[in-house]
């Protein structure tokens, strides 16, 4: 049996075993990536689709992901990839690092792309390809830019870290319990947005879903905690759509209006989503 250390579900796994993530597995006695190099979406997106809005604004980013999370949220806007494993995930493109950087070039040459933005699925599960690559975008003197639910150990975060330069951090709630529900740990994700964002820029979301997050309560303690990092850091509260498991309404636009003024309070940066 081997421990997986990557994230903080410190999988145990036998022999053919896979992970919680399905992204990573034990293979001949050690734990490997299931998903390296293996991408089900690629696309030249809008900066401001990550979101990322006081980021090079107006500018397009290379945008890639593969299979596989290491948290369950029953509401998962990209459950058909993220939530997939080896087996049941779409098609898949290998490119290896050299060729994604190769791809981010040739895109920066002829498409105005300014980098390589890891997202759609839950990057950090396959950090070995993160680090390597994002290093080679890093050395080609383009951007780095990582969308991620901040559930990794700070031990694998400094691998990439030097090389990011701006991350989307999902923030789904502040309490345990949120967390608990949805298999991660808020005290982990907290710890990975304090170190990044003395590193790089950062931006966060929260996505706002009826039952879940929706405590008016949390979100004055989550703008409290965030501006004692900085009240500069970008927060964007986004607005709920039923998907994948869960089929509550969706959440009433009003109540966004309200998060945000709580946010507003206390931070500089305040955006809605999905109005």
């Amino acid at each position: 049996m081997k421990i997986c250390e990557g994230c903080f579900q410190n999988c145990h796994l036998d022999e053919g075993q896979d992970g919680f993530c399905h992204a990573r597995g034990c293979r001949n006695s050690e734990i490997v990536s299931l998903n390296y190099g293996r991408f089900t979406a690629l696309a030249l997106d809008p900066i401001e689709k990550k979101p990322l809005r006081r980021f090079h604004p107006g500018s397009r980013i290379l945008s890639v992901g593969s299979f596989g999370c290491n948290i369950r949220c029953p509401f998962c806007q990209n459950y058909t990839i993220s939530q997939t494993d080896e087996s049941s995930s779409p098609e898949t493109r290998f490119l290896s690092p050299e060729d994604l950087c190769q791809l981010a070039i040739n895109l920066s040459q002829t498409s105005g792309n300014i980098g390589v933005a890891y997202t759609y699925n839950e990057p950090t599960v396959s950090w070995e390809y993160l680090t390597e690559a994002s290093r080679l975008i890093h050395e080609a003197g383009l951007l780095n830019v990582l969308v991620t639910n901040g559930e990794l150990s700070e031990q694998k975060l400094d691998l990439f870290l030097p090389y990011m330069d701006a991350m989307n951090i999902d923030l789904k709630g502040f309490s345990e319990d949120v967390y608990r529900r949805l298999g991660g740990y808020l005290e982990s994700v907290l710890a990975f947005i304090r170190k990044s964002a003395s590193v790089c820029h950062v931006e966060l979301t929260s996505l706002i879903v009826p039952g879940y997050n929706d405590s008016e309560d949390d979100m004055e303690k989550e703008c409290q905690w965030i501006a004692s990092i900085s009240p500069e850091i970008p927060l964007h509260i986004t607005r709920y759509f039923p998907r994948y498991h869960e089929k509550a309404a969706a959440t009433e636009i009003s109540l966004i209006y309200r998060m945000c003024d709580i946010a507003g309070k206390y931070l500089k940066y305040v955006y809605p989503g999905n109005i």
